[in-house]
């Protein structure tokens, strides 16, 4: 572990995720599926648009009470 560690603390390009960085050098993680990451970039924008809606229902519910 002490030797993955410094390993990241040297690396040039730090990786976006040391957690995945660490799983990649112990050997705990499977080869990424680009079809795993389109989908979980999808699923945060849906998430963004969902949270957008709700917060729109929101407003129009107000607006609605008023008259």
């Amino acid at each position: 572990l002490f030797a993955v560690l410094v390993a990241l603390y040297e690396e040039p390009e730090k990786p976006d995720s040391a957690l995945d960085f660490l799983k990649h050098h112990l050997g705990a993680s499977a080869p990424e599926n680009p079809d795993i990451e389109a989908l979980r970039l999808e699923v945060a924008e849906m998430k963004e648009k969902y949270e957008a809606v709700l917060e729109e229902n929101k407003k129009l519910k107000t607006k609605v009470k008023v008259y």
